[in-house]
């Protein structure tokens, strides 16, 4: 996975699912050379004035990366490649789910806060919640604003955003959300599951139910597991210690052991495997964007090479 471009056949895979027409009726720049300019941007971590004159004026590759991830177009084209993947019966449906922090620049701070409209129409409270909260009228979804809005917060790590994953049993992302650094992997796994959703090329509902659900003792709470149990996926979670105890000591009123397979949880290497592979791209490893949808299409893109080149 070198800085170069997209290859033939990798390019015509993408080329029938994007629009030729731009905005008001004109004409995009080639969308090729862009795309190119956008992948060398997120594999190399470049600043975007040093951008190659060979993929054109960065300002074009700039706004056309902002508008195509406030728009949905990376999530529309990765949708369409695990579309292809799945009706080829090429995604292995043991999944693996954990977390990665992010280290953000230090100009990634500084967004500016949501309007007091948009904020006071989701309710009181809802400002708390990091995430996107939809498409906006200018092409830039609403909300936002703020460490908690944008998705930073500060950890052991310092100042960071985590990235919450799912990733198939081939070392490729099948569902991500972010949060700010500081909040817990356990109460994030039924959002992140949630996510999953690869649609059918046919006749037919997106598949949205893996076949097994693997993870570490971060997700071992009572919660996570009723929740995999009321949707119907066997899962295979180690239980803490303090949780063994506390359920000896119970007596009867304990409950059974929770089962877990020790052979099959050693598969659980290939999210660790695909968080190496998702931050070989050097704007992922480290975030530079001060809004969090736009960093979400960076992190889109690279999930979306991942999946061409496997």
């Amino acid at each position: 996975m070198g800085c170069g471009g997209l290859t033939n056949a990798e390019w015509d895979r993408l080329e029938l699912f994007l629009r030729r027409g731009g905005v008001c009726g004109g004409r995009w720049s080639d969308h090729r050379r862009v795309v190119n300019g956008v992948l060398y941007r997120v594999r190399t971590g470049v600043q975007w004035r040093g951008l190659p004159e060979r993929f054109g004026p960065w300002e074009t590759v700039c706004k056309r990366r902002r508008r195509w991830s406030a728009d949905g177009t990376w999530q529309m084209l990765l949708s369409r490649v695990q579309a292809a993947e799945g009706a080829a019966d090429g995604i292995d449906w043991d999944v693996s789910v954990d977390s990665t922090a992010v280290r953000a620049h230090q100009h990634a701070a500084g967004a500016r806060k949501a309007l007091p409209s948009v904020i006071s129409k989701r309710g009181a409270g809802a400002r708390d919640e990091p995430g996107r909260f939809g498409t906006a009228e200018t092409g830039r979804p609403s909300g936002g604003g703020g460490q908690v809005g944008e998705c930073l917060g500060r950890s052991r790590g310092g100042f960071t955003t985590k990235i919450n994953l799912v990733a198939d049993g081939r070392c490729r992302l099948l569902a991500f959300v972010l949060t700010p650094g500081r909040y817990g992997d356990g109460p994030e796994l039924e959002r992140v599951l949630e996510q999953v959703s690869v649609p059918r090329t046919g006749v037919g509902r997106p598949r949205t139910r893996p076949d097994q659900v693997l993870a570490d003792k971060a997700y071992t709470s009572r919660r996570n597991r009723c929740y995999l149990r009321r949707r119907g996926i066997p899962h295979t979670i180690p239980e803490r210690l303090e949780q063994q105890r506390h359920r000896k000591n119970r007596g009867s009123r304990g409950g059974r052991p929770t089962g877990f397979d020790s052979e099959r949880y050693k598969k659980r290497n290939t999210v660790e495997r695909t968080i190496n592979r998702l931050k070989s791209f050097r704007a992922v490893a480290t975030r530079y964007e001060k809004r969090a949808y736009i960093y979400l299409g960076t992190v889109t893109l690279a999930a979306l090479v991942i999946w061409l080149r496997t």
